[in-house]
């Protein structure tokens, strides 16, 4: 009886909340303030798509228009005033990376493809448009997608199915008489090994209702017809002639691991043609996972925003593994592996979801980051070094860092370790004091630029770290090494690696090592000590990772007391924003603004976050500053809207802010919820109370918000700097 109760008090609690969330927000270039001012090119692109799935699903369905899996081009823009059809997507949210494995479906008919935004309706769970005489609406489930097109007019139809391979591999058979598409595209590596086989394809089966004696077969560039047939790299499909108010379905099953694990999710999860009541599960998935954070406000954009963030967080990592439990070995040879319990998950965007977008589900999905940690311990197990951006199911050596370390250590110090420990602290403690031989360093394996960080206590100049996609940014890379450390010290304490933890406590403070005390921020470096001296500190300046030195400088989460006894924190803050040098629209300056609540002004957190929430998000198609990459850029609107972010998130705290909403419910999952309710108005903090006892700091623990807790703060119109 109990648990029938719970039930119904959840299926209560998660409303309607699909109805805020806007998909094409973030589908067109930036146009908030810092990113004019900071952005370049891609950087002006928050990549997201209109995305139909289920949270951290396998494939994702989009409307296409942009026919190539080319990096840095996303399938869809909405500015484009084509469509090329349905992708099943790979597409890595909000990313300048690229697709993979994908397929598309395009529902060819006398009509054209004009991409009408008027007759557009996108949710999480829904997509609906017109193309020429055809109406498409899309569902997806975890691993599986459905279209239903109907026709508007009487016409012929063309329904073609493309792999979408740029290098024009893979395969696809059409059987009639089983009314039946099947493929494959397989998957190449990018960044480190760029253009080598990835190890696995991306497979499909399309079922089709058209009765056979309906439809023909067709095949787009040449091609014998008959009763199975498989034209390699080309385009197939059906063909018929329908009349007005047909309805025509496809239910598309999708793997990595080969056309059986296809055909097995598809009998899984799509074992139905009845689109609306798969489209009915999808909806009241998406609002029992949306609903694990309810807010209050009459400000109905604010409530778009937050929801639409969420949804966006919700994206990646992506699931790998089939209903069985079979995924593809990482790194490996066209080989598959066997998962004993949970799923296998990819594409873990590393450098920029470790900040907020991981630590959002540290506390609503513990569960599931268990997953993504186990998933990471199987992928250095299998290719003999823990992955430091894992995307594409292989070793990349994008971007900087190690912070598959940070993740773990973010988790275990959380009390999410229903895995191997002593088998993840092997792995972070080889990427943080071996140095691979040449051939796995190459392959992308390891610490980047290890030897010179462990000889010099930091990266000089010299070393241009030429095996990376990203080069040099030699400063930036020590930096976030030196957080790493830290972030593996905490581990090391806990298991009682004594030697272990000292040494690397010791390396946590290398960000000494690239400070420069002349012109009081980090700087670059020589190997014989001396500093860079063409110094600019707001020029993107080559040791420095896609931002300046003055932005880079703030990066010392773990120790920021330590860095303020290098600079007068409070001025070098105010210098930043007075300058308009604080840029939103990339990762490392996202903790920034919540660096005042180390300061005797924590005030000027509570006013830099409002304005950024005011200023760097909109629920309009620019609404995102810069790349959303894997959800990070929305996850801080999500904690910074509730009023809280993890700056340093393998210590577990969070800063304070002042929240936007009247009141916040976090659902958690062990059935308890912490509240955050405020009084008054105005954007300062004026008191906190929690669990009726009143709070004098300005950041909350972890163990705080997971257990539950009853938060009331009190809002005001003047600046407060001790919370009474």
């Amino acid at each position: 009886m109990r648990t029938l109760l719970l039930l119904l008090l959840n299926s209560c609690a998660y409303a309607q909340h699909v109805k805020y969330v806007n998909p094409l927000m973030g589908t067109a270039a930036s146009t908030t303030i810092s990113a004019e001012k900071h952005g370049a090119g891609t950087e002006m692109l928050a990549n997201v798509i209109p995305a139909v799935g289920l949270p951290f699903g396998m494939t994702q369905l989009t409307p296409q228009t942009r026919s190539t899996e080319k990096k840095c081009l996303a399938p869809y823009y909405y500015k484009d005033e084509t469509s090329s059809g349905y992708r099943l997507t790979h597409w890595l949210s909000g990313s300048c990376t690229q697709d993979y494995g994908s397929v598309t479906i395009m529902p060819v008919n006398s009509g054209g493809n004009a991409l009408d935004h008027t007759k557009e309706i996108s949710q999480p769970h829904y997509y609906k448009n017109e193309l020429g005489n055809v109406q498409t609406e899309m569902m997806a489930t975890l691993r599986c997608g459905m279209l239903q097109f109907t026709m508007l007019k009487d016409d012929s139809l063309h329904i073609v199915v493309t792999p979408n391979s740029d290098k024009q591999k893979g395969g696809i058979t059409i059987d009639p008489v089983k009314k039946e598409i099947t493929g494959y595209n397989p998957v190449y590596r990018i960044y480190q090994g760029s253009g080598q086989p990835a190890g696995f394809s991306g497979w499909f089966v399309i079922q089709y209702d058209v009765d056979a004696a309906k439809a023909g077969s067709v095949v787009k560039k040449g091609g014998a017809k008959n009763d199975a047939l498989e034209v390699m790299a080309t385009s197939m499909g059906i063909a018929l002639h329908a009349k007005k108010g047909t309805v025509i379905r496809l239910r598309v099953g999708t793997s990595f691991t080969g056309l059986e694990g296809a055909r097995r999710n598809l009998q899984a999860e799509m074992n139905t043609w009845d689109f609306s009541a798969l489209r009915k599960k999808a909806e009241a998935a998406w609002n029992k996972a949306l609903g694990q954070i309810e807010v209050s406000t009459g400000d109905e954009q604010a409530k778009r925003i937050f929801y639409t963030s969420m949804y966006h967080s919700m994206q990646h990592p992506r699931l790998m593994s089939d209903v069985d439990g079979l995924y593809p070995r990482f790194a490996g040879d066209y080989q598959n592996e066997q998962l004993k319990q949970g799923g296998y998950y990819d594409d873990f965007s590393m450098w920029d979801i470790y900040r907020a977008q991981l630590p959002l589900f540290e506390i609503l999905q513990p569960a599931l980051i268990n997953d993504f940690v186990q998933s990471l311990i199987l992928k250095g197990q299998q290719g003999g070094w823990l992955p430091i951006f894992p995307c594409w199911n292989s070793y990349t050596a994008a971007m900087i860092g190690d912070h598959s370390t940070a993740f773990i250590a973010s988790a275990y110090n959380k009390n999410i370790r229903n895995y191997d420990t002593e088998a993840a602290y092997a792995l972070m403690r080889k990427n943080a004091f071996e140095i691979p031989d040449i051939k796995d360093y190459k392959n992308g394996k390891g610490r980047r630029a290890i030897t010179s960080y462990l000889l010099y206590g930091y990266i000089p100049l010299e070393d241009s770290v030429m095996d990376a996609f990203h080069k040099r940014e030699q400063v930036s890379r020590t930096l976030e090494y030196a957080y790493d450390d830290y972030a593996l010290a905490t581990v090391a304490r806990s298991l009682n690696k004594k030697e272990d933890f000292e040494k690397l406590q010791k390396r946590a403070a290398n960000y000494r090592n690239v400070f420069d005390k002349k012109v009081g921020l980090m700087n670059g470096r020589y190997a014989d000590g001396s500093f860079y001296k063409d110094f600019n500190p707001d020029k993107k300046l080559f040791f420095i990772t896609e931002g300046t030195p003055r932005q880079y400088t703030f990066y010392v989460p773990q120790d920021v007391k330590g860095l303020a006894s290098l600079l007068n924190l409070e001025a070098a803050l105010d210098s930043l924003f007075e300058k308009n040098e604080y840029w939103h629209g990339n990762e490392p300056g996202h903790h920034i603004p919540f660096l005042y609540n180390y300061t005797a002004a924590p005030w000027k957190t509570q006013e830099k976050v409002a304005r950024i929430l005011k200023e760097e998000y909109s629920d309009g198609i620019g609404g995102l500053s810069g790349n959303d990459d894997a959800g990070q850029m929305s996850a801080w609107y999500v904690f910074a809207a509730m009023g809280l972010y993890p700056v340093d998130p393998v210590g577990g705290e969070y800063m304070l802010c002042t929240p936007i909403f009247d009141s916040i419910s976090i659902h958690l999952p062990n059935g308890k919820k912490t509240v955050i309710k405020t009084g008054s108005k105005g954007a300062y903090i004026q008191s906190i109370t929690i669990n009726g006892k009143p709070f004098s700091g300005y950041s909350l623990p972890h163990s705080m918000l997971a257990e539950g807790a009853q938060i009331f703060i009190k809002r005001g119109d003047t600046p407060v700097s001790r919370l009474q």
